[in-house]
């Protein structure tokens, strides 16, 4: 189900998955409103005010994804600016003399970061979107029963220590 925009204050990173899953629901639906429905609204056990809510957030990120031209890959402009804001915070808690304790999980992070730049094949992306990504693309190997050896299951368990970190962090700038 897709998220409403005011539950990024609760826990930002889940709110960035979920818009991510929905984008690509979206895309798997053929942008079909109908199939969306069929396929993710109705299997849903809520109440049918909840269930026509949802529909129209579909449709919302339906129009914003086709205005924005990224029917095929990429993610809408609000996803991409919550992506800038936590990598912008990211970098000011680096520089931050007394978060020795969000450092100090960066510092264990960075190797599997630095790893995942290097096979990604060049992509120009933030280190918290390379965050993002590597846990997105794990989380869908699961949803497929894919195996992931137990190195991968160690870089992706130490990258979501630092995104629930930072997503702390967000969250308590932002009340």
């Amino acid at each position: 189900m897709i998220v409403d925009i005011h539950k990024m204050k609760e826990n930002v990173v889940e709110y960035l998955f979920h818009m991510w899953q929905a984008e690509d629901l979206i895309r798997a639906c053929g942008f079909d409103i109908e199939a969306l429905r069929r396929s993710v609204v109705d299997r849903c056990d809520q109440p049918e005010e909840v269930r026509r809510q949802t529909v129209r957030r579909y449709e919302e990120l339906i129009e914003m994804m086709q205005a924005e031209g990224v029917e095929e890959k990429g993610h809408v402009r609000l996803c991409r600016d919550v992506l800038t804001e936590l990598s912008d915070l990211h970098l000011r808690l680096l520089r931050e003399p007394g978060e020795t304790a969000y450092g100090a999980v960066y510092g264990q992070t960075l190797p599997c970061i630095v790893q995942l730049r290097a096979k990604s094949g060049g992509t120009e992306m933030t280190e918290i979107e390379t965050c993002f990504t590597a846990v997105y693309g794990y989380l869908l190997l699961r949803l497929q029963k894919r195996e992931v050896n137990a190195e991968t299951a160690e870089a992706i368990r130490q990258i979501s220590t630092l995104l629930n970190f930072l997503a702390e962090k967000y969250a308590s700038i932002r009340m």
